[in-house]
């Protein structure tokens, strides 16, 4: 695998972005809820379903829970998918109301991991959100952002390899792994997404198409 300077990377990211001060929302259930809407979707549309989660009172692991599935699917319907989520959404609230969100995330950062992987509908990215900005441990999230820029700069690897490698080179830190991926997040979008590759901050001049 070839090797590049993943701390200068966040320095050059930071520097044109700024502190993104990245998940947005006021609770850690909130979190968790925004990571399962995120899937396959805008963030425009989560927050519009969260909106529309909070005037019904449903950000709490009870209330989602005992919720009609319904309800749930006409205001998580933005989204898309919204059956498919408003199960889901159901189904780990249920979760969490059992356990006690306090009790779940007290864990250890890879058993926590193990266990969000557990529940229906949470694949790798989710699990790792999760764990990172809603429990607050040390675990860095691979997008399909992540992954494409890795790739423009010759680095290949799936999920865990990527994981591994941002994991090695940069220090156990909460704070710098959510900066980071917000950083790469606002980065993709204003670059990757609008297919400004010739402006590219990350890839030598030779590289740039």
């Amino acid at each position: 695998m070839k090797h590049t300077n993943l701390k200068q990377i966040y320095t050059t990211l930071l520097n044109e972005f700024g502190h993104q001060d990245w998940w947005p929302a006021d609770t850690p259930f909130e979190v968790v809820i925004g990571t399962v809407l995120t899937q396959q979707t805008r963030w425009t549309n989560v927050e519009q379903a969260i909106a529309n989660l909070k005037e019904h009172g449903l950000l709490e692991p009870e209330t989602l829970a005992q919720a009609e599935i319904e309800l749930i699917e006409e205001l998580v319907h933005c989204c898309g998918f919204y059956r498919q989520k408003a199960s889901r959404l159901n189904n780990i609230a249920k979760y969490f109301a059992d356990k006690g969100i306090e009790n779940v995330f007290s864990v250890p950062t890879d058993e926590l991991r193990d266990e969000m992987l557990s529940l229906n509908g949470v694949g790798n990215e989710t699990a790792d959100s999760i764990v990172l900005y809603a429990a607050n441990k040390p675990k860095f999230v691979i997008d399909a952002y992540t992954s494409r820029i890795m790739n423009c700069l010759g680095i290949n690897g799936n999920y865990i390899r990527l994981q591994e490698l941002f994991e090695q080179e940069l220090p156990t830190n909460v704070d710098l792994y959510k900066e980071y991926h917000a950083l790469i997040v606002e980065f993709a979008k204003t670059y990757c997404g609008k297919k400004r590759c010739g402006e590219c901050l990350l890839l030598p001049d030779a590289a740039k198409v």
